[in-house]
């Protein structure tokens, strides 16, 4: 097609009804349209008259092309506008809608008619006209109001039988062209496009054009024989324009190249702005304030007047610069099939045609992939060796000379593979088990005092197989990618986007086992000095901890044990402290209660000189918390230190 266009022009499909142009090729696309290219041979000064569909001219428009070749040129194209009103007058468009003789002598108010009646006639300017509604005793009636040359008013009876003759005859011809139009408006689907030329001789004319056409579809036949596997292909191709297609060349374009609908047809108004010279405005009133004080400018309270009227300003118009010319680029691969022999297909029919029987490189297999259910499927693997790109559609499997199930394949480039299931394997059973894990710590780091850590959960999902037919299959697995998993074992065969595929050998009757193992790998952080002895001991004993930062990790352990001490010494200080503080409070009760009463002087002295060693030991236990906050605090400050310096 592409050699075509070098020298015709595009044109949508539409249905080229001139019979000196027939249809002699037709290329469909997967993407909703059609190129037509019609030839034929003109007589010396005809024209050529291409007929379209409404809904088809916007696509006319865009890439219709006509090409002549000896003997004249193209001089014009026109076509039927999309309003066969609108030129008319507003009075005449406005009949469209009248369905009595009054009501359209009523619609041309100030027209001149001669009125012909069975028993006289008149002449005049419409003044109106009206339907008169019947009752029981008279029939309903059309009246017409004139005003006769001889400048009498009068009302006449329109009855069956009187003739009405515009007396303007440029009045006359709108009319004509005014049911002309209306009687075009009626075959609203069908569009004219004519072409016009010169010359004085007999030429050849060629057009090429796109349209919207249904998409061709196509089916596949995969037939398993000792010869080997056989692919045939089958196009179904509709006719909708309503011609036939006789001995056209067709052509079928596996792709979707970027094609969209332009509004071309219709007409197209733009709101524009309404300027108007200043001097052609009225002027408003204007209010001035009397003064009070010559150095007063204003007061408040008083409006400000409005500003003066802007200028309008005109300019000469300057013509558009045109853009750069856009870089032409090819829109996917695609692939095309020519048929080899000419085709006819009916108008309003549709055909099959056969545009592919090649040998292809197939195994049957099986595959499982819905794991809700016990069986896998029946399934063949196709590559495509055919050297063409084969366009996506249904499949239909034949073998042993029976049929053995339908697929859907999508659109196969050459050389690529792909998986077709067409059947339910009931002689395959399959069950699955889960066993799940989690792993010690894999991986720790230290950095600026946070513990980084890594541990994994492993995951093996058992496929268990049973075969109970007396015969070898192959089987793949396809097993679902999950988000942050990774497979260990074992090596899948290939890998999709939503499954990976592992390929399982059963012998006959037999039982096989796929494990699949996966990993799913845990982060962790937490701060070092939130951590307890206890905590810390757990990760030292990691196996995977490397000896270095077992080392380190050991200091800190050491050193958060010594705080771990010096703070279980400070709390029993405190313990104590307390304990003495509470029996001097004891002490003095005993000792307010004894003076009150006479002969009690040696207790009191007891009492006294219990105060007295209390407070001497109260002083030695405070000294001593003082030195234990101390040293605990240094113990903190020296961790704080090996935490700044400490990295793994």
């Amino acid at each position: 097609m592409t050699r075509k266009l070098r020298h015709l022009l595009l044109i949508p499909i539409g249905a080229l009804m001139a019979a000196d142009l027939p249809v002699r090729e037709i290329v469909l696309y997967k993407h909703g349209v059609g190129y037509f290219e019609r030839i034929g041979r003109l007589a010396a000064g005809e024209s050529a008259r291409l007929e379209f569909k409404a809904a088809e001219m916007n696509d006319v428009l865009k890439s219709l092309m006509v090409n002549e070749k000896g003997g004249g040129a193209v001089s014009g194209i026109r076509y039927d506008s999309s309003q066969p009103l609108a030129g008319l007058p507003e009075d005449l468009r406005n009949l469209r809608d009248k369905t009595t003789l009054a009501e359209v002598l009523e619609a041309l108010k100030g027209s001149r008619i001669a009125l012909a009646l069975p028993s006289e006639t008149a002449s005049g300017a419409v003044v109106g006209a009206r339907v008169v509604p019947g009752d029981e005793k008279r029939p309903g009636r059309e009246e017409v109001t004139l005003l006769l040359d001889s400048g009498e008013l009068r009302s006449l009876e329109l009855i069956p039988g009187s003739r009405i003759r515009f007396a303007d005859a440029g009045m006359q011809e709108q009319f004509k062209e005014y049911l002309a139009a209306l009687a075009n408006t009626r075959a609203r689907d069908k569009r004219s496009v004519h072409i016009e030329s010169t010359g004085t001789q007999s030429r050849d004319i060629a057009a090429g054009y796109m349209i919207p056409v249904p998409v061709w579809k196509s089916s596949y036949r995969l037939v398993f024989q000792e010869a080997g596997p056989v692919l045939e292909g089958w196009a179904i191709v509709d006719n909708t324009t309503g011609e036939d297609w006789t001995n056209v060349s067709l052509s079928l374009v596996s792709g979707r190249p970027i094609s969209f609908i332009s509004p071309l047809y219709d007409p197209r108004y733009i709101s524009r702005q309404v300027a108007t010279l200043p001097e052609e405005m009225a002027q408003t009133p204007a209010l001035h304030a009397g003064a009070v004080d010559d150095r007063l400018k204003a007061m408040a309270g008083f409006a400000p007047l409005p500003p003066a009227p802007q200028r309008v300003r005109t300019e000469a118009m300057n013509l558009s610069t045109p853009p750069a010319p856009a870089k032409a680029r090819e829109v996917g691969e695609l692939f095309e099939y020519r048929i080899a022999t000419p085709v006819t297909i009916r108008q309003n029919q549709s055909a099959m045609v056969p545009f592919l029987q090649d040998k292809v490189a197939a195994r049957k297999l099986l595959i499982y992939s819905d794991h809700s259910s016990a069986h896998p499927r029946n399934a063949a693997e196709i590559t495509n060796s055919t050297g063409k790109t084969l366009d996506g559609g249904p499949v239909t499997v034949f073998e042993a000379g029976a049929y053995g199930g339908e697929a859907l394949m999508d659109t196969l480039s050459r050389g690529d593979k792909r998986l077709i299931s067409y059947a339910i394997d009931v002689g395959t059973r399959i069950g699955t088990q889960i066993d799940s894990r989690r792993d010690l710590v894999r991986e720790v780091h230290l950095r600026r005092g946070l513990l980084f850590t890594k541990a994994a959960a492993v995951e093996t999902r058992t496929y268990t197989i049973r075969n109970t037919e007396n015969q070898p299959k192959t089987l793949i697995v396809e097993h679902p990618v999950r988000a942050q998993h990774t497979v260990l074992t074992p090596k899948p065969v290939e890998t999709t986007a939503a499954h990976y595929r592992f390929e399982v050998k059963l012998a006959p009757d037999s039982v096989a086992k796929l494990p699949v193992t996966e990993e799913r790998v845990y982060e962790t952080s937490v701060a070092v000095a939130s951590l307890t002895p206890d905590v810390l001991v757990t990760y030292v004993q990691n196996q995977n901890l490397s000896a270095a930062a077992r080392k380190e990790l050991e200091r800190i352990l050491e050193q958060k044990s010594k705080i771990a001490i010096a703070g279980n010494e400070i709390a029993r200080t405190e313990a104590e402290i307390n304990t003495v503080v509470q029996d001097q409070e004891r002490i003095r009760q005993n000792l307010a209660s004894l003076n009150r009463v006479s002969g009690r002087d040696r207790q009191v002295q007891a009492y006294a000189d219990q105060l007295a060693s209390q407070e001497t030991q109260l002083a030695q236990l405070r000294d001593q918390l003082a030195a234990q906050r101390k040293g605990h605090s240094a113990l903190e400050t020296e961790l704080k230190v090996m935490f700044e310096k400490l990295e793994f």
